[in-house]
């Protein structure tokens, strides 16, 4: 595998990932715009729209009809958060040319239909189609509003909200209902083309011998005087910490807890990985073995590191009466690693559990690409080996350093 990136114009940059390890070529355009409450919702909708129609194929059926002419080609469209920047994503993805029963540029045509759901949409008098915007408006308010179904998602966005509330990454990536009624066709086709001149754009084609470059070129001739803003605002400004209940009808209580690092240490992004994966990466981690499976407090227990807000959440399920003892216990296992009280078979667990994760990475081609879009937006580079030949240095008087630095700042508890 070869992984190339270049710079086409101010803010839109090309990737270009060259594996015969697919039977399929993979391309997809991202759109990242800082994550504000104003314009959230706008651009979520945004996203629905553009996938509707384009002004070549101008409704789902002639869409339908011409990715199934492409050998049955596949597209896919969504809208991510990452740090403070909202994704606006397109996927579209093709077989490997070599596999053609005749010899044929699918891969032009892809990428030309891809670009074509992004800069060339279907519009009507200087408006979005109003029937696909007022489609989409309803499906988007559903969307938000099946929020609360999955409680355990739903708590981690809860407790992420208030951890970061006031700021970029404390907004929902879908935005919020009141916003969607203000929205019209004529006032998303203004959002539309102020995200094209400010959006950092990166586009990604993955597969073999790829040769599109001159065709993507030629396409953003006429996008000029951009002008890019990459939000990163990584402070929070509550020095006590924050504890949040709310009452929904549940028949088990969701914990979620937010914890900040705040360190120097170099690399330490790298140790704060491992000590996730220590705390709550797996059923080894310090969390699943205590209060899980001793202690019996947890139906689940587990933590995920957001490696680009320098932030862990720690998970869990549990009975609602025994919220004090869970608590507590969470509460002895960082004090736990603080004071060193791990092995170094707990250390080895834990290099090895980051290790095949990041291995399973290049099995597949759309978390490959997300892997260095990751890297490219956090201002950073480590190929896949890099990263785990980092991961496997960290020592563990590193991880113990590190967790003198890391505080609660969040507690939230959704019980009934």
């Amino acid at each position: 595998m070869k992984y190339i990136k270049k710079d086409l114009k101010e803010g839109i940059k090309l990737h270009l990932i060259n594996t015969n390890k697919f039977k399929t070529n993979l391309f997809a355009i991202y759109l990242a715009v800082p994550l504000e409450k104003e314009t959230a919702t706008s651009n979520a909708l945004l996203t629905a729209v553009l996938k509707r129609g384009t002004a070549n194929l101008q409704s789902q059926e002639l869409i339908s009809k011409k990715l199934e002419e492409m050998y049955g080609a596949s597209s896919d469209f969504g809208v991510d958060k990452n740090g403070d920047m909202q994704v606006i994503k397109f996927y579209l993805e093709t077989i490997n040319e070599q596999f053609l029963p005749e010899k044929e540029n699918l891969n032009v045509k892809a990428i030309d239909l891809l670009l074509d759901f992004v800069f060339n949409p279907l519009i009507e008098n200087d408006c979005f189609k109003k029937e696909y915007v007022d489609s989409e408006r309803n499906n988007l308010k559903q969307i938000i509003e099946a929020k609360k179904d999955n409680k355990i998602r739903y708590s981690l966005d809860r407790c992420i909200e208030e951890m970061y509330k006031g700021k970029p990454y404390g907004n929902y990536k879908y935005g919020c209902i009141e916003d969607l009624e203000k929205i019209d066709e004529k006032s998303l086709y203004d959002q539309y083309k102020k995200v094209i001149a400010e959006a950092k754009i990166d586009i990604f084609c993955s597969g073999e011998n790829i040769n599109v470059e001159e065709n993507i070129i030629n396409r953003l001739n006429n996008i000029n005087g951009r002008k890019v803003n990459v939000v990163v605002d990584n402070e929070l400004d509550s020095k006590e910490v924050k504890n949040i209940e709310e009452k929904m009808q549940v028949s088990q209580g969701k914990l979620v807890i937010g914890l900040k690092i705040d360190s120097n240490l170099e690399n330490h992004k790298f140790i704060s990985s491992v000590y996730n994966a220590i705390l709550g990466g797996g059923a080894n981690s310090k969390l699943f073995q205590n209060v899980r499976e001793k202690e019996g407090l947890a139906y689940s227990a587990g933590s995920n590191f957001v490696r680009v807000k320098d932030s862990i959440f720690i998970r869990c399920g549990i009975e609602i009466d025994k919220y004090n003892k869970a608590l507590e216990t969470i509460k002895e296992q960082l004090e736990d690693i603080k004071n060193g009280n791990f092995t170094e078979e707990d250390m080895n667990s834990a290099k090895k559990l980051i290790t095949s994760s990041m291995k399973s990475i290049a099995e597949e081609q759309d978390t490959e690409i997300t892997y260095y879009y990751g890297q490219d937006l956090s201002g950073e580079y480590n190929s896949l080996e890099e990263y785990i030949e980092k991961i496997n240095k960290v020592t563990r008087n590193e991880v113990v350093e590190l967790s003198k630095n890391i505080k609660i700042n969040t507690i939230y508890f959704l019980r009934d």
